[in-house]
């Protein structure tokens, strides 16, 4: 058997508010109670299991590879609830998306504070 990513935790201040944040923003399924977590499910089988932190959150970074009309719609969500945008992971610039290796690509803050990146062309080394 190969290996594949099933799930990752994602822990949130507020598992409710980021997980409907992120299905909202992907156009995915509403999350699914799967106690003592809410799962968004992506479209290649991998969970995000998104839990209430105990402790202080480490903000981390969660990629999604989408296809150009899935990024058209998720960035008009972006840009219609007036979310701050970088294209770069160092958010040295904002108010733009990128274009690297010929298709596009913008960084964003979930509620918790994870910067969440969409792109439509994986990087080319």
């Amino acid at each position: 058997m190969s290996a594949e990513l099933n799930h990752t935790i994602v822990y949130s201040q507020n598992k409710g508010v980021a997980a409907r944040f992120l299905a909202e923003i992907l156009g995915a399924s509403e999350p699914t109670p799967t106690p003592p977590f809410l799962a968004v499910a992506l479209d290649n089988g991998v969970t995000l299991d998104f839990a209430d932190a105990r402790l202080p959150i480490s903000t981390q970074h969660y990629a999604f590879l989408v296809d150009d009309p899935t990024f058209d719609a998720a960035f008009g969500r972006i840009v219609g609830r007036k979310l701050d945008y970088w294209a770069d992971p160092m958010l040295g610039r904002p108010g733009e998306i990128n274009h690297r290796s010929g298709g596009r690509g913008v960084y964003f803050k979930d509620p918790s504070g994870h910067l969440l990146e969409l792109l439509t062309r994986t990087h080319v080394a």
